[in-house]
């Protein structure tokens, strides 16, 4: 499972020309789901996504997680995250969860992650085509991977 997580100073997705969720500020989470991940990997991952320290503190220094300033988040479902550009130059996304394992998975971590968090995410419409618009804070955007145990 990978996040592209992103610090914004707002963020917004739209389906078919309407907003579906945005928010003011803190995360935007593009999350990628591989066919072996399982529910292990999403719990390894909210839990890293909340507590991951990337907003200042008093000091100036990243040492403050979303959880930590009450921030708000808005995730996203992104399969091409698993694009494999090994060979050619058109991506393979053959590791890249089928929407029948992913969907329940990208739910389950959204619950988890607005666990982790104590407060609801902000969602797109997962398989849509969506758009999302988006002003980067920093810019800060850190990949986090947990690979599936086989």
């Amino acid at each position: 499972m990978i996040a592209l997580v992103q610090r914004v100073r707002e963020a917004s997705v739209t389906v078919d020309n309407t907003t579906i969720g945005a928010i003011d500020r803190e995360l935007l989470v593009f999350l990628g789901i591989h066919s072996n991940d399982t529910t292990a990997e999403a719990d390894w991952l909210a839990r890293k996504c909340a507590r991951l320290r990337i907003f200042a503190d008093d000091a100036g220094q990243m040492n403050l997680s979303a959880s930590d300033v009450s921030g708000e988040v808005l995730l996203i479902s992104q399969f091409t995250l698993y694009g494999n550009t090994k060979k050619g130059h058109r991506p393979s996304f053959v590791e890249a969860a089928r929407p029948e394992i992913a969907e329940p998975l990208y739910e389950y971590f959204r619950d988890r992650l607005s666990d982790e968090l104590g407060y609801p995410v902000a969602c797109g419409s997962f398989g849509a085509s969506m758009q999302i618009s988006l002003v980067n804070d920093g810019p800060v955007t850190i990949s986090i991977e947990r690979e599936p145990k086989t």
